[in-house]
Order: C-alpha cells, then structure tokens, then sequence
C-alpha cells in the first residue's frame, strides 16, 4: 500500500512538473495554455525522438496525431457550401456562403493558405474548416483553402509553387466567374507558414504582367517572413512560450530548406549570418535589421547576436535561406511598392511577433498602406483557439477583429 501512496506521490509530482510551465502574468488564460502545450510539447518531443532513431521524418509522428483532427467528411452547413475543388493542379476546399451562386450577386472572396511549418496541417484539419466556414459566413464570401504539399514529401519552392499556380488559376476570368466572385475584391491570407506563402505570392502576382487580376488586399496572421535572425527581441523573448518554441522554428525551416536537422544550433547561433559570410548576407542582414525597422517598445533591453565566424558552406547546404519567395522580409523596396494593402496580425508571446513588425515597417516605407493588430495577450496560433473546448478569449477576439477588418477593407 505504501508503494502505491508513494508511487501515486511520484507520479503526480511528475505529472506536475510537466505540465506546469511558468508563463508570463499578461497571457491568455495561461492554466488552459499550459495544458495544450503539455499535449504539444510531448508530441513534439515524440516525434523527435521517433526521427533521432531513424523511424519517420522529424515532424512525421505530428503529421500523424493531427490528422485525427481532420474532419472527417465534408459537409455543407445551412448556410455554407462546401466543395472539393482543383486549381491548377492544386487541390482545394471552397467554401461558398449560401448565396454565392445565385446570379447578379457578386462575391468577395479570401484565397487562405493554412499554417503548419510548410511540414504539417490541412484544409481538413478542423480549426482551419472551422475558420474556413466562419469567414465564408461572415463575410457573404467564397473562401478558397488551398491544400499545398508538404514537407519531406514536397521542399522549398513546391510549396510556394503549388499556392502560387493555384492563386494565378483561381485568378482567372473562368473560375472567377464560376463562383461568381467579384475580381476586384478577391484577398489572400495565411497564419504562420501560410502568412509566409501569401506574403510571398502577393509579391509575385503584383509583379507578374501575364497576370490581369489582382490582389486587392492581403491578410497576414502571425507570419514567419525570414530565416536570416534567430535572435530577434522577440525570439529571445518568447523562445519557451507556448506554442511555437525557438528550437521548433529552426526545425521548420530545415524542413522546408531541404536540410540536414543537425544544423538547427547554428541557426539559433546565427552562424549562417556570421560577419564572414560575405557580401550577399550582409546585403540581406539590413533587410531584417531590427535595430531600425523595430519599434523602439518592442526593443526593450535586447541587444544583438551577432557570430563572428560561420561555416563557409552553410549557405551551400541552404541556398533558400537568401530567396525572397522563402523569405518576404527580402524583398526590395521596389517590389513592396506593388503589393497591395495589408493586415497584419501580431502576438506579444509568439517568436515570430517582431517578423510581422519588421515587415509592416517595410511595408510603411514602400508606401503600403498596412494595419497591424496586435494582442499583448496573445501566444502563437491563438486564432486557431476560437471556440470549441479550447476556446480562448484572444482566439475569439483575434478571429472577430481579423473578419472585421476584411469586411471594411475587402
């Protein structure tokens, strides 16, 4: 009896430690934070180990468990048609608020790219259905979700490939008329990984002369828009808050950059930016110079890391890391100048918050009108918390100011 008290005892105590994670006072419901990230955090950690001994890609076990959060059929509301569609070769889920088709009622429409690291997540996975049936509804729209590949199967540039092919194909007189969707009010947006593919897309398509349609507005949540600092104030801030760690970005990026993942303590070291890399890195370090594009406020008392000396062939093992349509924040003034207005959202507790802010302060420069909504409460994927039984207030309040802002500026 005295073994189960104690190993009872143990076992909580354990239990405990785990799942208890000092989080910052300012944060979203912080004890219900805890608790989906100790669900996270250990499937992370599985999948990790399940790769260190040679059994399934690094995010290969996570691909696994989300996709029971996939629905599991396709389903058609009172007021949401949902259908399967392809786009140039892409597949798609559109979602089609019950009037789009009736005639003389033209249509906004939203091209979504979900997040997920460019490795996992799915049109199908039920946050992204949900918030695809909620805009559609919201908004009167045509909500298309465009299911790109993924990584290990698909690499940089498959994945910008398949949402640009499908962006340039949706955009076309044929399938705009299909769905009888206005072409001058058609947006395209994306959380995290996806807010990279619709930062990235947006700077082609507004550049691309074969392409007629374009763009009016672009909406980016939480976006990852740079591989060149891993030490921004906002990445040493939150490299332990939920639910997107420093260490899991690296990984990511290594996935989606085709390379070998014991590379991710150079890239948290900033070796691939070292002062020895040469002339083209320095070029692209004063694109994401926080020191100049990052509100004061948002500085705090951090200060710079910068290496010295890196490997020489860092870059050879990972050509992406310099390309704009992996990295957005690169993009020449020029460039900005074309793409259209932006929303950006952006989260206090979330790795990634000072990329949105750089990039919204580029945008400024280009003469780009830009809105950035920020959540001093708010954590990395929040919008994805909008209801259900992980519901978090700033999900809810992020995804009603998200659909807001697209229903003034859309």
């Amino acid at each position: 009896m005295r073994s189960i008290l104690i190993g009872t005892v143990l076992l909580s105590i354990a239990t405990a430690y785990y799942f208890y994670l000092p989080l910052p006072s300012t944060i979203s419901d912080p004890w219900k934070l805890m608790f989906v990230d100790a669900l996270n955090r250990g499937m992370m950690k599985l999948s990790f180990v399940a790769h260190d001994l040679g059994l399934t890609s690094p995010f290969g076990l996570v691909k696994y468990c989300l996709a029971w959060a996939d629905v599991k059929s396709i389903k058609s509301s009172a007021t949401v048609r949902v259908t399967e569609a392809s786009f140039g070769g892409v597949e798609a889920l559109v979602f089609e608020s019950a009037a789009a088709g009736q005639e003389q009622s033209l249509k906004r429409s939203v091209v979504y790219f979900h997040g997920g690291g460019w490795t996992v997540g799915s049109t199908k996975m039920e946050p992204y259905y949900l918030h695809c049936m909620t805009m559609a509804e919201e908004l009167d729209a045509v909500v298309i979700s465009v299911e790109y590949r993924l990584a290990p199967d698909a690499r940089f540039p498959d994945q910008y490939n398949d949402v640009f092919q499908a962006s340039k194909h949706i955009l076309t007189p044929e399938v705009l008329g299909r769905y009888s969707i206005d072409p001058k009010r058609v947006a395209v947006s994306g959380d995290s990984a996806g807010g990279n593919l619709a930062a990235a897309v947006a700077q082609q398509m507004a550049l691309d002369s074969s392409i007629p349609i374009k763009f009016k507005v672009q909406a980016l949540v939480y976006p990852v828009l740079q591989a060149l600092d891993f030490n921004t104030p906002s990445y040493q801030q939150n490299a332990h808050i939920p639910i997107l760690y420093r260490s899991f970005v690296a990984r990511f990026w290594l996935e989606y950059l085709n390379g070998d993942q014991k590379l991710v303590p150079a890239l948290l070291a900033n070796n691939h930016t070292a002062l020895d890399q040469g002339q083209d890195i320095a070029v692209a370090k004063a694109k994401t110079d926080w020191t100049k594009l990052l509100p004061v406020a948002f500085q705090k008392n951090y200060k710079p890391k910068v290496s010295l000396h890196g490997d020489p062939k860092l870059l050879e093992k990972l050509p992406g890391l310099l390309d704009v349509r992996a990295s957005p924040l690169l993009a020449e003034t020029e460039v900005l100048k074309a793409v259209p207005p932006a929303y950006i959202m952006t989260c206090e507790h979330d790795v990634l918050r000072d990329d949105g802010l750089m990039y919204a302060t580029r945008l400024k420069e280009a003469r780009v009108n830009v809105t950035v909504d920020h959540y001093e409460d708010g954590f990395h994927g929040c919008l994805g918390f909008a209801s259900g039984p992980f519901e978090f207030s700033v999900g809810r309040r992020s995804l009603e100011n998200y659909i807001r802002w697209l229903k003034e500026n859309l």
